[in-house]
């Protein structure tokens, strides 16, 4: 039975889920050295914020199959590591988005009425009303950097809330951008013109310290700034010092540089600024969704199931995952077969998308195909994550290319290799209730559902030479499941193809090859 780590507190909701098809182990406030001690115990690892698991605590893993991180972010996770490990990373994207929405909106909102201090100085026994005048957000301008799920719920809110919408976000058509009530804008526009600006954006080279000192200087002195997206996005000692300065009215931050946040400029200051600790996704009901989003994925992932949310498998969101999955099988499966015809050192892979397939993302089926030819060499050590490099890594040069004019069927796809045994192509389709189908093999048309173990002949097309392959092969005791013929011309060159019960007897192509009219036999088992 497998076996998974929890090693930082994970709703009940999660666990329960995962013991369904593994013993659970929870074991939390782990060092490093510990971990990378018990790790190459466990086939799944599942965490929260708390832990740091780096490149050597992966490499431990020996049997790990997946990383779960019951959250949106990934930072404390050393995803190339991963990849390159064959490991899968998952996280829950939506399951804490409305928490951290709601959170962005509350945050708004303190800083514009100073909440947090009045509240405190009325606990104190004060009656101040007058140091508290706040400021309406009805009709001011909200900038809003980022929309996806929770900077596009932050947009619906506020808007419903009489508020004017800019947004910036370079990966947003401006088509998405109305239907939320947003005008897209330049970063640069944003910055001048919004009265409130919330960040809803991972950290990366060009996220980090976005909010600097010149973006500072563009914002209206009467300006709020809100981040409850990801630490290192602002440079907080420019932001500190604008604060002071009176540069810009206030901030509340949620996600800070370094966490928890130590010594900083930002703590000095009053009631202009609102500091909480990394609070966006800490509600109930946000913990019970992500255990369980999390869980679920593990889960599915150790049943031998894609999982839905994986960082590190390339364009394999759910929504392409659940309209891709039967093509994705479909394209392991030519994979497979053209890398055995091509033999195993492969020089080149070239992915073809064909008819209704070809208006679809090509990037999650080229990776299946590299799985499905790289399978027989590598066996269970290539999988969706890692298929790519192991395919660079080797040398095999990988080709896109569509053909939205082909039309034989709704949607096709071609493969073709060049390998040690020569140059092969085959083409497969969906047929019926999504079935498998080799409809093309190196030019020469069929139409044969992919069996365990098949034989593939390149013949003359000539009286007599099914019968002879057939008393061939009985003579060595081999069954003959189902038999097909392609050509293009009668009596011109044509292809064979046997669906067989059991993999050849040594030695057997051997003979094939001496029948008169075969030129070549090839076997593959898949």
């Amino acid at each position: 039975m497998s076996k998974v780590l929890v090693s930082d507190p994970i709703d009940q909701a999660g666990i329960d889920i995962l013991s369904q098809v593994a013993t659970v182990d929870v074991k939390t406030s782990l060092s490093p050295e510990e971990l990378v001690q018990i790790i190459p115990e466990y086939d799944a690892l599942m965490i929260r914020s708390g832990s740091r698991i780096t490149k050597e605590i992966i490499e431990a893993g020996t049997q790990l199959k997946i990383i779960g991180r019951a959250g949106v972010g990934v930072d404390n996770v050393d995803v190339p590591a991963a990849t390159r490990q064959g490991v899968v990373v998952v996280n829950s994207p939506e399951g804490n988005t409305i928490a951290a929405a709601e959170h962005a909106i509350a945050m708004m909102l303190a800083s514009s009425r100073y909440i947090p201090d009045a509240n405190s100085s009325v606990k104190s026994g004060k009656w101040d009303r007058k140091s508290f005048i706040g400021v309406e957000v009805y009709k001011k301008t909200l900038g809003v950097v980022g929309l996806g799920k929770i900077g596009s719920h932050v947009a619906t809110v506020a808007k419903a809330m009489g508020m004017k919408l800019l947004a910036y976000d370079p990966f947003i058509s401006t088509e998405r951008a109305d239907q939320l009530g947003c005008r897209l804008v330049e970063m640069d526009l944003l910055l001048r013109e919004a009265d409130y600006i919330t960040l809803h954006i991972p950290k990366t080279p060009e996220t980090a310290n976005l909010i600097n000192p010149e973006a500072l200087a563009k914002m209206k002195p009467t300006a709020r700034l809100i981040n409850c997206s990801r630490g290192g996005t602002i440079d907080e000692a420019a932001l500190a010092e604008a604060l002071k300065n009176g540069q810009i009215a206030g901030a509340a931050l949620d996600v800070y540089e370094t966490e928890p946040l130590g010594e900083s400029p930002l703590r000095a200051l009053g009631k202009e600024v609102i500091l909480t600790p990394h609070l966006g996704a800490s509600t109930a009901e946000a913990q019970v969704n992500v255990a369980i989003d999390v869980a679920e994925q593990i889960r599915d992932v150790l049943l031998g199931l894609p999982a839905r949310s994986a960082v590190n498998i390339p364009g394999l969101g759910p929504d392409v995952l659940e309209e891709l999955r039967p093509y994705m099988q479909l394209a392991e499966t030519l994979g497979n077969l053209v890398g055995q015809l091509a033999g195993g050192r492969v020089e080149s892979l070239n992915v073809r998308l064909q008819g209704e397939l070809a208006t679809n993302k090509s990037q999650p089926l080229v990776v299946a195909a590299l799985k499905g030819l790289l399978s027989q060499a590598l066996r269970e050590r290539v999988n969706y994550v890692n298929a790519s490099i192991e395919a660079k890594e080797r040398g095999i040069r990988v080709i896109e290319t569509r053909d939205a004019s082909v039309r034989d069927y709704a949607g096709s796809l071609h493969l073709e290799a060049k390998g040690s045994l020569g140059e092969h192509s085959v083409t497969g389709a969906l047929l019926g209730d999504s079935e498998i189908h080799l409809v093309d093999l190196d030019g020469f048309p069929v139409n044969v559902p992919p069996t365990q173990h098949m034989l593939f002949t390149l013949h003359r097309d000539m009286p007599g030479i099914i019968g002879k392959l057939g008393s061939l092969l009985g003579s060595f005791n081999v069954n003959i499941a189902s038999m097909q013929v392609g050509r293009k011309i009668v009596r011109g060159d044509a292809v064979m193809v046997l669906s067989i019960d059991d993999p050849l007897p040594d030695g057997i192509l051997a003979e094939i090859i001496k029948v008169p009219g075969i030129r070549d036999a090839y076997t593959v088992t898949l």
